[in-house]
């Protein structure tokens, strides 16, 4: 009797081992998947829209399609304005108009896939980025920062 219930107990602990394996496994192939499409889409830093297919041009050497439309927006805010212009999903920065106080720190002229310009008023900044989504300027990243005094 006592080497049937010993039998019992090794098959038992196998079982269990096997089971741990096996949820081991599993977890590391969810946790994977989940961390590389995380990851594909922080790469885009932002949505082109469901009928738009990005192309793999290389950082910096962003070109219009020919014949892609024009669309011109203006991003206005406290600081006061960032004109951008798409072409299909190339951005371009056209101009920057400031509020009184605020002045353009930077701001990207473009080709690019996004944009970005800086404004600045005393201890107060604000960047935003911006993207072509679908053909029309879209704001993918704002921030908002108060610098410390200088005492």
């Amino acid at each position: 009797m006592g080497e049937v219930r010993i039998r019992w107990w090794r098959r038992r602990a196998v079982g269990f081992a096997v089971a741990w394996v096996v949820a081991a496994a599993l977890a590391v192939t969810v946790g994977v998947l989940a961390v590389s499409s995380v990851g594909a889409s922080m790469r885009g830093r932002g949505p082109l829209g469901n009928d738009v297919v990005r192309t793999a041009d290389p950082e910096g050497s962003s070109r219009p399609e020919p014949g892609a439309t024009r669309v011109r927006d203006e991003i206005e805010d406290v600081f006061g304005t960032f004109v951008v212009e798409c072409r299909g999903v190339v951005a371009y920065g056209v101009s920057t108009q400031t509020r009184d106080g605020w002045r353009t720190v930077s701001y990207e002229p473009g080709p690019d896939d996004d944009v970005d310009a800086v404004f600045a008023r005393r201890g107060r900044s604000v960047e935003l980025e911006v993207y072509c989504n679908q053909g029309r300027p879209t704001i993918g990243d704002r921030e908002s920062k108060t610098l410390p005094d200088d005492d």
